[in-house]
């Protein structure tokens, strides 16, 4: 045979000889297993694809299955020269691998499972050992929880439910080839076939397995029911998308407004003539896009203003609180509706080339804020508005630079489009309802300039019906937050959702709507917000997107197009912005940092099964879970917050659970006491005593293996006690069995005794609960 022309070379030729020398390993004969741990490994691979939408399983499974051939093939020869060819594709697969860190270091966890998709393909060609399959096992469990920290979708669940059913048989499988039931050893000529009932034995048991794979399934369901969700991201992991498209984007002189993909203002598809938009006013193309997102929100009801929505998702959120994902300001009431008076007065903020970190000037407050990551993933595409959380202070984003307008919103240099993802980082004020109370009215003259601007010819009339609303409160209001707060609720409960609602082309739209009784939905938070500049509290309006339905089994925040609409935002004193939703069927004061999904399962268990129940059980339950299950979760809440908040919080905790961990140790042996007490109790007289010397004899650190018999166990007692001691054993086993299978009634005082003398001679008194008879 000619050697390599590598073995020319002295270092090559002596690591050849010593892996020519080495003994051939033990192989692994068992085709199951190894079919069924290429099956989890494909299955990894297939479930990185559908999380991370990419197409890696089309060369990765192909290969990988003929590397499992040729694996088989070659289980028992070395293939050294196919361990050099291994190891050189795995150098490169490294390099490639620290190309794209470099290239991706905001989130590496798909680069991660590509270099493992790659390793695994290399090392599926030479898997001789059951030590070889185990590593393939970890990788496509790696790769298992890859795709759940990349999936936002439920299409991940079946990928859980294949892994279980897969999982079970390869378990059974690895402990049968462990103990060596499933090597099939070579058969040496001349001897015969085994039986065909031999050899169609199978270790899996569909039956058994099927119970097992519903017992854990159910037992799954319920933990991951009842398992606390605390608020994510406590590392900060904070994923972007990259792309080469969108890191080449900036503002000019004709992209600084807003545009709108897929709804025409102008002559293309990017909004007006000059790229900035137009009056705000969908033209019928049933794209969805809500109408409030541009510089101008016309609000009156005028004749073919577009379609109605058809529903979609535009977002999915990870966020560690809800809340109103706001995506524009508007300051200036135009009669008709609102309008950015300093549209064009954009602040550009720049990020450094080697991260997607921008640092935002956030407004200062003195009072007191939460910071709240939220990643937003766009599902549909958005205008170049970027929804985010009231006062963003970082966000992380693809393209070079991003505009910051003065109403707070951010600006992309582009449109948003479908599968961006993007991170951003709020300080979010909490609503302290003392605080606000006490704030100043003493604003600055930003904000009086901006913010209390109303049409001189209705100024006195809104004046007048915002103080006789005020005027219905059965106390008194003299500060400004609950005036806000009583106004809001006013308007929720005496004025009503108007589809018919109509203005005339001369009529104002919130003296319209006074006169009315209501109008459309987006009315409310314009006439709150009057209604509040009128009696010299500042407000605007805002649009965005409500918080979604959340999904307890991703962890994110479903938000479709028909969750925009409009807010009224309250300025108090140095405390800055504050939302009020006045529309009826909307909570008054917006979820906010108070609120996360702790439980958010359960709760969705528990409002399932309130549909079904009689208003009595109804209300006895829910008495229940208010007082029980919600305090429990607060409780719990509230422990975490403080015991992750310090270094004494984190210690004090520790030691906490060490306690608890020993006394549950106690109360399980306390109890396992018990129910020895109890079974012996039922037990008959000579098979109780019979019992009670195992018992004894295991705490003396010789326990009866379960295959051995009583008269196999008497014999072994005799080489490790004294004769003495292994004659009261015989005496005790011999009347156990005549017992049993003689019928013999032994005398049970006398056996009773001889147990008595047997913890004597061994220096153990036996404890009560053990002696006796009946």
């Amino acid at each position: 045979m000619n050697n390599p022309p590598f073995r020319k070379i002295p270092l090559l030729n002596s690591l050849w000889e010593r892996l020519e020398n080495l003994p051939r390993p033990k192989t692994e004969e068992s085709i199951p297993l190894r079919i069924t741990v290429q099956l989890l490994v494909f299955l990894g691979i297939i479930a990185t694809d559908l999380a991370a939408g990419t197409a890696m399983s089309v060369w990765a499974i192909p290969l990988s299955a003929i590397g499992g051939f040729v694996a088989w093939q070659r289980r028992k020869k070395r293939n050294i020269a196919l361990k050099f060819i291994i190891a050189l594709g795995m150098l490169l697969a490294l390099v490639f691998f620290f190309g794209n860190l470099f290239a991706n270091l905001n989130d590496t966890r798909l680069v991660l499972a590509e270099l493992l998709i790659q390793l695994q393909v290399l090392h599926s060609f030479d898997l001789p050992r059951r030590q070889d399959l185990g590593y393939s096992m970890v990788i496509g469990l790696i790769l298992l929880g890859v795709a759940a920290t990349l999936s936002e979708t439920l299409a991940f669940a079946p990928m859980i439910l294949i892994f279980l059913a897969l999982a079970l048989p390869l378990l059974v499988l690895d402990y049968r080839s462990r103990l060596g039931f499933d090597q099939t050893p070579a058969r040496p000529k001349g001897q015969p076939q085994p039986s065909s009932r031999r050899r169609s034995y199978s270790p899996l048991s569909f039956k058994q397995l099927g119970v097992f794979f519903l017992v854990i399934l159910a037992l799954g369901l319920g933990i991951f029911a009842l398992f606390p969700r605390f608020p994510g991201y406590q590392l900060q992991t904070l994923p972007v998308t990259q792309s080469v498209d969108l890191e080449n984007q900036r503002f000019n002189n004709r992209n600084r407004g807003i545009f709108t993909p897929g709804v025409r203002f102008g002559e293309d598809d990017q909004g007006g003539p000059d790229g900035t938009g137009g009056d705000g006013e969908l033209t019928g193309d049933g794209s969805g896009q809500y109408y409030g997102f541009n510089s101008v929100m016309d609000q009156s009801p005028l004749e073919g203003e577009g379609a109605p929505f058809s529903p979609r998702v535009v977002l999915r959120v990870r966020s560690q609180a809800p809340g109103f994902w706001r995506v524009l300001g508007f300051d200036r009431y135009t009669g008709k509706g609102w309008e950015i008076s300093r549209d064009e007065q954009l602040l550009r903020v720049d990020r450094p080339p080697w991260t997607y970190r921008f640092f935002l000037s956030a407004p200062p407050t003195q009072g007191e804020t939460k910071p709240v990551i939220q990643t937003f993933t766009v599902v549909s595409p958005l205008p170049n508005l970027i929804p985010a959380l009231t006062y963003p202070r970082e966000i992380y984003f693809p393209t070079p630079e991003v505009g910051l307008d003065p109403e707070g919103a951010i600006r992309a240099p582009t449109y948003l489009g479908e599968n961006l993802t993007y991170t951003v980082i709020s300080d979010v004020p909490v609503r302290n309802r003392t605080a606000l109370r006490m704030a100043s009215t003493e604003y600055p003259e930003s904000i009086r300039q901006f913010y209390l601007d109303v049409p001189p010819e209705i100024r006195e009339r809104l004046g007048q019906e915002a103080q006789r609303l005020l005027a219905t409160s059965p106390q008194p209001i003299t500060d400004a937050y609950e005036k806000a707060l009583y106004l809001a609720q006013a308007l929720k409960q005496r004025y009503t959702i108007q589809e018919d609602f109509t203005l005339g082309e001369n009529q104002d739209l919130v003296e319209t709507f006074l006169a009315a009784g209501g109008g459309y939905p987006d009315h409310f938070a314009t006439v709150l917000a009057m209604l509040l500049r009128s009696i010299d509290i500042p407000a605007r309006v805002s649009a965005g997107f409500s918080p979604g339905q959340f999904n307890p089994f991703t962890g994110f925040y479903i938000v479709r197009n028909t969750d925009a609409h409009t807010m009224t935002e309250v300025y108090f004193g140095n405390l800055g912005w504050f939302n009020f939703d006045p529309m009826p069927g909307h909570p008054l004061i917006p979820p906010s940092v108070e609120e996360v999904e702790t439980f958010g399962v359960l709760q969705q268990i528990w409002q399932w099964v309130a549909g079904w129940l009689p208003s009595p059980v109804l209300n006895f339950l829910s008495i229940v879970w208010v007082t029980v299950i919600i305090g429990l979760a607060r409780f719990l809440g509230g422990l975490w917050l403080w015991v992750s908040g310090s270094v004494i919080g984190l210690l004090t905790g520790l030691i906490s659970a060490i306690a608890l961990i020993f006394v549950g140790w106690l109360g399980w042996n306390g109890l396992q006491g018990w129910g020895q007490q109890w079974r012996l109790t039922k037990l008959p007289p000579v098979e109780r005593t019979y019992e009670q010397m195992l018992l004894f004899l295991r705490g003396k650190g010789h326990p009866k293996h379960p295959a051995q018999t009583p008269l196999e166990y008497a014999q072994l007692a005799r080489q490790e006690y004294p004769p003495i001691v292994a004659e009261y054993i015989e005496n005790i086993t011999q009347a156990y069995i005549r017992w049993r299978y003689g019928g013999e009634s032994p005398d049970v005082g006398q056996l009773q005794q001889q147990l008595q003398r047997l913890t004597k001679c061994c220096g153990i008194p036996l404890p009560p609960w053990q002696g006796g008879d009946e």
